[in-house]
Order: structure tokens, then C-alpha cells, then sequence
């Protein structure tokens, strides 16, 4: 395709996963990965012959994949988890290993005014495969689980991380029933061009006729690349390539929308204006960023209000950089679906047409036609004004070079011209006194019904009926908007500023009363409405001390009795006050202290004397770490271990205020490690043996080393209760009578290092 040759393009009818697109040589390549995927349930019957009742369903996914590039071929066995729950908690029930029954191509629609790409290539697979299952007061969720999408993913967090998964939900009434889930009838466009409306029909088909809602919804994604030639490990790990459906269980994560650019409901993106029909299921959107971007699409169904069946839907738009060369658009009221527009003219008879057609460098002429009173009036004006008669509905087209051999392009318009509708409204309040606005609606409509009213209360909240009543929390200048509706459908709205700053009707303060301890710190709540910090506060805490804040507090540190006033001043300069006589009253506290005794305190000697030195108590607690309780004001403890223990006292006045006061003491550990300076090995069983004496509480690393006047050694142990018996290492010839040499090596307690050399005197 020659880049300077004339392209004449209508617009893109692609309906199935397009993965690159030619133009003017450019090739947009997309790796060969999931693109598309959905689960549907149909119910085969319910069998009750037993004690129990089961219900078969047939299941189908769809799978859809790019055919070129290096990614993975459909899984064969693909492996579906059967699960029971609800809510966040979902048991394993069963394992499905599927083969796809088929797996085709996918077709291109042809467009004479497209020139298709020759590379194109869209698989879909087909699993189908039944499950019976008992009837449960809980749902069944049917998953599968697979990574990865492609890297060059636009609108989401690491897309190459990021797997997909496909789901459906049976509810206890569906299978009651033996509901069959809505089914989408087409599968979206995968290129669109940027910048270029696009109207999708998004629309299910139930067979029941249940009532079907469609939303926006966040895709779901398990699994990763652990497992990968690019990252070993275990591909069965719920972060592997190829998740277990045994162990990764729901509820699944969704992906992670980029923000501020992209999220659930602006998924092309920001400035997109990406809506989605709660009713019909029309998808419109106009894409802004170039690239791929995954949206995800629910659709629910209710039975008399309860939820059937939700059946999600996970796919992936490419957004290219499409030269539209025509295509017939208008400015609208509403896309009733491609091509075919709604325009509302309410109060006017003469109606100016907006005409949004591309791309005006190819475009040669217009031609629009009109069916008035049984004529057909016609213009080649690009925005021409028509008159038209009368209230009433009129038809018309937008077509584009309606003479060309090339390209044309046509727009269906259906005209309403309808009666005059004005918004108005009145509002009534006290600008001194809290209390109720009351609105009244004044508006007109030539229809004479109005359907609807929707009042917007300043973004705080808002009020549907005709004539509402609001109290305002908050003081301020508060925007009302009022939007009308009528019988035909014809809007307008109208909005007004209040200024909204009255005193509150009634000043509450917290707290009501208080009695309280020396030095008693106090937070005046102040819950009176409406208040902000435009209003004029002051705070009178009869202690000779003021404040201006909502809601302040204050230390007070004299005793007595002390009454507070409150005085309220409006923007508007209306006032109030409030005087709370006695309000606070103050009592004295004790002072609570102990000393004790010894100054050290040790393993070797545990006990204390505790001596009470509190001013103006009349009770004492001891509590010794949380365990001993003792209500003398002096008293002797023996502790049970050393190391930091923890000593409190709670004393009480006469007024019945506490004071508390907490000491640490540092019971110390002690070893007392002392070396005899002679033996008598004679076995006589008195003074046999050479070894330490004493305590040896907490030593460790202990060593006694005993050497002769050459320095040979002739004995060594790191057993404390170990001695020597005067022959080489205990056994053998006796030594002969003479001094020894000893080392002693130890850590006693807290890592003390001990290190001491002596003399071993043998007698015999």
C-alpha cells in the first residue's frame, strides 16, 4: 500500500480480535496472548429421583488469542476449579481437565472502504464440558485461571505479571430454578481508532427473559511468570504461569488500573468519556492514548430482584492511530446505536444540526433529508437550520458524498421537537435560626407532567421529589442545582446560591458536668450546628483564661469550682450564647512516693523494704510486676528473679483522686567463685579433690586449666563440679607432693569476663 495513494475508509468494522493494523506501512504488532475470554452456564436439568437433588449444567468458555508471535497455544488440557461459597469464602470441589472442542479462525468483516491487513489472525477456542452438582443454599464458582497478558498493555500495572480470569457465578436460585446464565451477542472490536466515537452494542441475550444490568467492571487476574523460561520455579503456584486450581482459590485480585490516566470506568482513558448503558448494554467511548488497553464488562441477572447470575467479561481494545477518512456523525442527544442518532428539540421549532462527519479533506459533499408533512426537504448546507412545523416525531439522514463511486457513509437521524421546559425553584429558610431550607419547585413545562426532580444540595447529598426540606450540617455558600425532567424526556436545570450561615438553634457542649482531679486537662466538644470556623467563638473557662477555636482544651490547675460561657457570632452577625454555671469542679491530689532499701539489690540478697513517702494519701496499693498486690504504706518484698522489676504505687486522696508513681529496681546477679589454695588427695573422703567453691549462679563458658612447674598441663574440665584428684587428667601415677598452677576462666552473669591464676598445693 502506497502511503501517498488515496485511502478512502469508512470506519472500522473489526468485530473480533484484530492484533495489527496496516496503515500507510505502519505496523502496530501485538504478541500472540490472551485477548478475550468469557464463561456461560446452560442448565440441562435437575434430577430429584434420590434423597438428594442434583442439577446438571453445561459449561462454555470461550477463549480468544492473537495467532502470531511467540505466546502459548490454548491450553489442551485446559483445567477449570469448581468451587462452593460465598462471598470471600470459596471451597475447592472439584478438578475439570477440558480439550477444546473447537478451535478456529475467526473471520474479518470485509468493508470496501477498509483496506484489511493481511496479517490479521484472530483464534478462538471452545471448551464445553458438563458438571452435576447437588443443589446447595450456596453458590458454585466455576474459574479458570492462566498468565499472561501482553507487556505492551497500556492502562494497567505490569501487564507481563498480570494473568486473566474467566469466572461465572450459579447461584442457589439458579440452581433452583435451573437458570440458564445471559450469553454476549457479539464480541467487541478489538482495533479502534483514536479519537473516533465508537458505539458497540455490548448487548446479552437471556433466554428466560430475566432482567439483565450491565456495568463497568474491574478484570480479575491470578497467576504470573513464575515458571517461565525468563523466571524458573514452580509454574503451579499461584503465581505461576499455569495457576492449581486446588490450591489458588477465590476470591481472585483485579488488575491494577494506572492511575490518574486509566481506571475501571475510564479504561481508555481519561477525557475517553467511556459509558456504558445500565439497560441496553451500548458501549460508547471516543479513545484518547494509542495502545492496548484491557475493560472489563458484567452483566447481571435478577429474578424479581434477586441476583441470578453475573457473567463477566474480560477483553482487550487496540487503540490505533486510524486514519478515518469518512464517516457520518452528528451531534446527538443520544446514540440509539451505529449510525442512528436521537436529536431532542424541547421548546424549539427550529433546530440547527451539528455536523461531526470526518474527515472533511475527503468528504465532497453532504446531503441532508428531511420527512416534513409528507415532504421531503432537503439541504447540502454542512450545518444547516431546519424548521420544523410543529411538536412532533420526524425522521432523517446525513449522507456522505451521496454522488461518489468511492466511499459513502450514512446517518440515520430521528428528530423529536417537543414542548418548552424551564427550571426554577424558590428557597425559604431563617438567616438567624438553625432549621430546615424548604425548596419549591417552580418550573414549567409545555407537556404540563414533570417526571422528575433531582436536586443537588451542594454535593452533600440530594433530594428527588418535587418540594424537599434540608438541614445542613455545615454553614456556607451552598450551590443548589435543580434538574427537571418531563413526560417527553426534555431537560433543563437551574442553579442558585444560598447563604447558608444561621446560629445553631441549640448550643451542645460535652461535657454536661465534670468533677475531676488536679490538673485536670478538659476538651470542650463543641456539638452544636451549623459551625465553622467563619463564625466568631469565644470560650470563657471562669478561671481568668478565653479561647476562640470549635472546640478547645484547657489545663486547669487551681481547685475550686468554675463556670464556663459560650458565645456564638454568624457571618451574618446573628448571636447566641450558653452560660454552664459550676460547669467544672476541680479536687485536690495526692502526691504518691516510695523509697526502698537496700540502695543494690542482688541475688545474693532479694529482699527489700519499701517505704511509703506519699503526701496527703489515705490508701496504698503496691503492685510488684503485675503479679503482687499489697495495701500497706510500707512493706518488705523478696523477689523471685533478677533482672529490672517494676514497682507501682497508687495512692488516694480523701478527695478520691489517685496518683500513681512507678520505680524500676535492678535485682543484680551475682556468682561467688572462690579457689582453695591446697588438697589432700589421700582418699580419706575429706579435702579429696581441687575444684571451685561457692555459687555458681549464671556462669557460663567455664574452664579450669592446672598446670606443673614445667608447664605441663595435667588437668582440664568445663564442668564447674568437676575437681582434680591429683594424678595426670584423673588417672594414672600420682602427682608428686608440690605447688600447681591453675587458670580459671568464666562469664558470669550480664557477660561479666572472669579470668584468675593461682596456686594448687598438694599435701599427702
Amino acid at each position: 500500500m502506497q502511503c501517498n495513494a488515496l485511502i478512502m475508509m469508512k470506519r472500522i468494522k473489526i468485530t473480533i480480535g484484530l492484533v495489527c493494523l496496516f496503515l500507510c506501512s505502519v505496523q502496530i504488532g501485538f504478541a500472540r496472548h490472551i485477548i478475550g475470554g468469557e464463561v456461560y452456564y446452560d442448565c440441562l436439568g435437575i434430577d430429584n429421583s434420590g434423597t438428594e437433588d442434583f442439577v446438571t449444567f453445561r459449561i462454555t468458555f470461550n477463549m480468544y488469542r492473537d495467532c502470531f508471535g511467540g505466546g502459548a497455544d490454548f491450553d489442551s488440557p485446559a483445567r477449570f476449579g469448581l468451587y462452593r461459597g460465598s462471598g470471600e469464602d470459596w471451597i475447592f470441589t472439584e478438578l475439570f481437565s477440558v480439550v477444546p472442542n473447537q478451535i478456529f479462525d475467526l473471520a474479518i468483516n470485509d468493508d470496501p472502504c477498509v483496506e484489511e491487513p493481511n496479517n490479521v489472525c484472530v483464534e478462538q477456542a471452545i471448551y464445553e464440558f458438563d458438571i452435576t452438582v447437588p443443589i446447595l443454599d450456596e453458590s458454585y464458582l466455576l474459574a479458570y485461571q492462566r498468565c499472561c497478558r501482553n507487556n505492551t498493555i497500556l492502562n494497567i500495572v505490569d501487564p507481563g505479571e498480570t494473568g486473566a480470569v474467566f469466572q461465572v457465578e450459579i447461584s442457589p436460585l439458579a440452581q433452583e430454578i435451573c437458570n440458564d446464565s445471559p450469553t454476549f451477542d457479539n464480541f467487541p472490536p478489538i482495533v479502534v481508532c483514536a479519537n473516533t466515537p465508537l458505539a458497540f452494542d455490548h448487548a446479552a441475550t437471556d433466554n428466560e427473559g430475566h432482567t439483565l444490568v450491565y456495568e463497568l467492571c474491574t478484570p480479575l487476574t491470578s497467576g504470573g511468570t513464575l515458571g517461565s523460561n525468563d523466571n524458573p520455579g514452580d509454574p503451579e503456584s499461584c503465581v505461576g504461569v499455569t495457576p492449581s486450581p486446588i490450591n489458588c482459590l477465590p476470591l481472585y485480585d483485579e488488575v491494577i488500573f494506572k492511575q490518574p490516566n486509566f481506571s475501571v470506568t475510564e479504561p481508555m482513558g481519561t477525557g475517553s468519556n467511556t459509558t456504558l448503558n445500565n439497560f441496553t448494554g451500548l458501549l460508547t467511548t471516543t479513545p484518547q492514548f494509542i495502545g492496548q488497553n484491557v475493560v472489563g464488562v458484567c452483566v447481571r441477572e435478577f429474578l424479581d430482584g434477586q441476583l441470578l447470575s453475573e457473567v463477566r467479561r474480560d477483553f482487550q481494545f487496540n487503540v490505533a492511530a486510524c486514519q478515518i477518512i469518512i464517516q457520518a456523525n452528528v451531534g446527538n442527544d443520544e446514540v440509539i446505536k451505529e449510525q442512528e442518532f436521537l436529536i431532542r428539540s424541547c421548546g424549539e421549532f427550529d433546530v440547527q444540526f451539528e455536523n461531526l462527519s470526518e474527515d472533511k479533506n475527503f468528504i465532497e459533499e453532504y446531503l441532508w433529508e428531511f420527512s416534513i408533512g409528507g415532504e421531503v426537504v432537503t439541504s447540502n448546507e454542512e450545518n444547516p437550520n431546519i424548521s420544523f412545523p410543529a411538536v412532533g416525531d420526524y425522521f432523517g439522514q446525513l449522507i456522505i458524498n451521496p454522488n461518489s463511486t468511492g466511499c459513502q457513509d450514512t446517518a440515520k437521524l430521528f428528530i423529536e421537537i417537543r414542548p418548552e421546559i424551564i427550571a426554577d425553584f424558590s428557597a425559604v429558610y431563617d438567616t438567624c435560626v438553625a432549621g430546615d431550607v424548604s425548596f419549591f419547585d417552580e418550573s414549567f413545562t409545555g407537556s404540563g407532567i414533570l417526571t422528575n426532580w433531582e436536586y443537588d444540595l451542594n454535593q452533600e447529598d440530594t433530594a428527588i421529589i418535587a418540594d424537599p426540606s434540608y438541614f445542613f450540617e455545615e454553614p456556607g455558600l451552598k450551590e443548589i442545582t435543580l434538574r427537571v425532567e418531563d413526560i417527553n424526556q426534555c431537560v433543563d436545570d437551574t442553579t442558585i446560591t444560598l447563604s447558608y450561615f444561621p446560629i445553631p438553634g441549640e448550643i451542645i457542649v460535652e461535657p454536661s458536668s465534670f468533677i475531676g482531679c488536679l490538673p485536670a486537662f478538659i476538651t470542650f466538644n463543641n456539638l452544636s450546628t451549623p459551625i465553622s470556623d467563619a463564625y466568631t467563638i469565644l470560650w470563657d473557662f471562669g478561671d481568668g483564661n478565653q479561647d476562640t477555636v470549635i472546640s478547645p482544651t484547657h489545663l486547669y490547675e487551681d481547685l475550686g469550682e468554675f463556670s464556663v460561657q459560650l458565645d456564638i457570632t454568624s457571618p451574618l452577625g446573628c448571636e447566641t450564647s450558653a452560660f454552664y454555671p459550676f460547669l467544672i469542679q476541680t479536687l485536690e491530689s495526692p502526691v504518691a512516693d516510695f523509697s526502698y532499701t537496700p540502695d543494690e539489690v542482688t541475688s545474693n540478697n532479694p529482699v527489700v523494704s519499701i517505704s511509703d513517702e506519699s503526701l496527703d494519701a489515705i490508701s496504698w496499693q503496691y503492685i510488684i510486676n503485675d503479679e503482687d498486690s499489697f495495701f500497706q504504706p510500707n512493706i518488705t518484698y523478696e523477689f523471685r528473679d533478677t533482672g529490672i522489676q517494676v514497682v507501682d504505687l497508687i495512692v488516694l486522696h480523701p478527695s478520691g483522686c489517685p496518683d500513681t508513681l512507678r520505680q524500676f529496681i535492678d535485682v543484680q546477679p551475682l556468682s561467688s567463685v572462690f579457689m582453695p589454695n591446697a588438697f589432700s588427695p589421700n582418699g580419706d573422703g575429706k579435702n579429696d579433690t581441687f575444684k571451685p567453691k561457692g555459687n555458681f549462679f549464671g556462669v557460663e563458658d567455664y574452664s579450669l586449666a592446672i598446670f606443673n612447674r614445667w608447664g605441663q598441663q595435667v588437668f582440664f574440665t568445663e564442668d564447674p563440679n568437676d575437681g582434680w584428684n591429683g594424678k595426670l587428667n584423673n588417672s594414672g601415677n600420682d602427682s608428686p607432693t608440690g605447688v600447681y598452677v591453675y587458670k580459671l576462666n568464666y562469664i558470669g552473669p550480664r557477660n561479666k569476663i572472669v579470668s584468675e591464676e593461682g596456686f594448687a598445693t598438694i599435701v599427702r
